[in-house]
């Protein structure tokens, strides 16, 4: 879906995202990032109540809505289908974004925030975020773009939604490259995910140990590897294969995830080379490493 200002014309179709997840994962931040990019943000709104939010945004000319949705309104959840026909009715295909952490990283937030977890009850706190995963667990399924928040801050959550869901050009495919270390576990929140551990490792090389992938040094040693080219090549045909489909299917979304060891060398090196490589064959790309910097 595009906006007026991207299709050119008065009666562009206005877009809405559902915004929800896991308590303490980030749904605020996400609300507020999206304010700051010009999204009109609505907290908890009854969806009996959207197709009259809708007219009233159409009206005024406002072309992002964002509704935010937490499990502590669950009825408005069981109302999800009725505000989908409403939706579709006006020729709208509602987007979902879904903030996750990992079950350690909620009941840490929410522990150091001193709040209880909204369906823990009588029980222990970890008791009411395996409930809330259990009752999510179909949405999260269907949702168009999942972030996975658990080793992100609040700065860095509000720039992976601000790569997603910033003003999009229409039938363009925003593509995420994602280095990340396999000894800290794979992003959950990736739709591709490429290992570059069958490449010698730097860490081996003592000149080359305390450096990054995003030095000359390690980067000239990564991309020199006589399997390093194929691997690129490979990687970005893929990307390019599944972009079509991508866009036909209605999502905008691609986070590609490119592995290694700790996350710090190969990898890092290897989705910064493919970003270039994409980004200037025209593609909307954002590079980011998840792990540099936790060794």
């Amino acid at each position: 879906m595009t906006s007026a200002a991207e299709a050119g014309t008065d009666d562009a179709t206005l877009r809405v995202l559902v915004v929800t997840g896991m308590s303490g994962a980030g749904r605020s931040t996400a609300a507020h990032a999206l304010e700051d990019l010009g999204w009109y943000v609505v907290d908890n709104l009854p969806p009996a109540m959207l197709d009259d939010l809708c007219s009233q945004m159409e009206a005024a000319g406002v072309e992002q809505l964002a509704v935010v949705l937490d499990v502590r309104s669950w009825s408005l959840f069981e109302q999800l289908p009725t505000m989908y026909e409403d939706l579709a009715r006006r020729g709208i295909s509602p987007e979902v974004l879904f903030l996750d952490a990992s079950d350690e990283a909620i009941v840490r937030r929410q522990s150091s925030a001193r709040r209880p977890h909204p369906l823990q009850g009588d029980g222990r706190l970890a008791d009411g975020v395996q409930v809330e995963r259990s009752l999510l667990a179909d949405l999260r399924s269907v949702a168009d773009v999942v972030i996975d928040t658990t080793r992100l801050n609040p700065h860095q959550t509000a720039s992976r939604v601000a790569h997603f869901f910033a003003s999009e050009r229409a039938g363009e495919l925003r593509v995420l490259l994602l280095s990340f270390g396999f000894k800290n576990g794979v992003p959950v929140d990736a739709d591709l995910v490429v290992d570059a551990r069958f490449l010698p490792n730097p860490h081996w090389v003592p000149e080359l140990r305390s450096q990054t992938g995003l030095q000359p040094a390690v980067r000239d040693y990564v991309l020199d590897q006589s399997d390093a080219e194929p691997f690129l090549q490979q990687v970005e045909g893929l990307v390019r294969l599944v972009s079509p489909g991508y866009l036909r299917e209605g999502k905008h979304h691609l986070t590609v995830g490119v592995g290694c060891t700790g996350g710090k060398h190969r990898s890092t090196a290897l989705a910064t080379e493919l970003g270039r490589r994409l980004s200037a064959s025209g593609m909307r790309v954002e590079v980011m490493h998840r792990d540099l910097g936790l060794e």
